[in-house]
């Protein structure tokens, strides 16, 4: 091959990598324009049995991970958002299962325990799973680590139930009856060190408050309360400034659930005489947003934390790491 020749065909390959370049430059700029949506998990029985579903955060998308004879209950992802833990009574007891993110590979974590276990937590690192567990007539909170083992007893079983792991990983909020004496039927939030310490009453009224869930900056928690017949309501993280999220809509409102941005939060509504469905609103209290409308009941939303979102170099677009990670293999 002369010069000239050779000269011809460098400059020819030349043009076709700088075409290959250009198309996946191209590629990530239309697919970074594209939104992504972040997933909610939820329970629903509008099948005629109660199973896991998830959807997108605009209501669309939706999949029924658990499709089971049983009753499955109580969905909450991973902070990898590869898993869900969640509730079910396949086995005979309630237990603790986890499963695939897309429904596969389910397994018991709780079998050996004994007795009936709900309300699954997943610690900020992924290494333990908080519930709680019905013993001798009263609720204890436990924690076990990610595969079942090492179960440990952090509230020594007094009516307490309902954990949340601040994102920080150092406290857990949860629901307690124990003013045993004075008010024996009414629950306030609590927060306790994550080895079951320091415990702290945070909410002090004669009203019914539970539910906890934390803010993703560990700065806000979320509840619900019976204060004015059932409202979603939100606190600074040591109970102080209090006030009602909802008051502006009708109908009973609880199970509150933060978006993994927190500029958002899911709930639960009965707007629709006894219909439970799923809204999401602003953290403000405003743009009131329905995600749901089945004939059965929705419930107990729960956001996938792995969603998050930058800012695209790339005409600034807002998009998800794991999509540009994927499309730059």
């Amino acid at each position: 091959m002369n010069r000239a020749m050779f000269a011809g065909v460098a400059f020819i390959l030349f043009g076709v990598l700088s075409g290959l370049l250009g198309a996946v430059v191209l590629l990530m700029s239309v697919q970074a324009q594209i939104p992504q949506q972040a997933q909610i998990a939820f329970v629903s029985d509008r099948d005629g049995n109660w199973e896991i579903y998830t959807m997108d955060a605009n209501g669309e998308h939706l999949c029924n991970l658990t499709n089971h004879p049983a009753q499955d209950y109580s969905p909450a992802w991973s902070p990898d958002g590869q898993s869900i833990a969640f509730v079910s009574d396949r086995d005979g007891n309630y237990e603790t299962y986890v499963m695939d993110a897309d429904g596969r590979n389910s397994r018991n974590l709780t079998n050996d325990f004994g007795t009936n276990c709900y309300a699954p937590a997943w610690s900020p690192d992924g290494r333990k799973i908080a519930f709680c567990s019905i013993r001798l007539g009263v609720s204890g909170i436990f924690v076990m680590d990610a595969d079942g083992k090492n179960i440990q007893n952090l509230t020594q079983n007094r009516n307490d139930s309902g954990p949340a792991w601040s994102p920080d990983g150092q406290r857990v909020a949860f629901s307690s009856r124990r003013d045993e004496v004075n008010d024996p039927d009414n629950s306030e939030i609590y927060v306790m060190d994550a080895d079951g310490g320091s415990v702290v009453n945070l909410t002090n009224h004669p009203s019914g408050d539970g539910e906890p869930a934390w803010s993703p900056g560990s700065r806000k928690i979320a509840f619900s309360s019976d204060r004015d017949e059932k409202k979603i309501y939100i606190m600074d993280a040591d109970g102080k400034n209090v006030h009602k999220l909802t008051e502006e809509w009708l109908g009973r409102h609880f199970s509150p659930a933060w978006s993994h941005d927190g500029r958002e939060i899911a709930f639960v509504s009965k707007r629709d005489n006894d219909d439970w469905e799923i809204y999401v609103i602003d953290a403000n209290g405003s743009n009131l947003r329905r995600l749901t409308n089945s004939p059965g009941l929705d419930s107990s939303p729960a956001w996938n934390p792995s969603a998050v979102y930058s800012v695209s170099s790339i005409r600034k677009a807002a998009t998800r790491w794991g999509w540009l990670k994927w499309i730059s293999k």
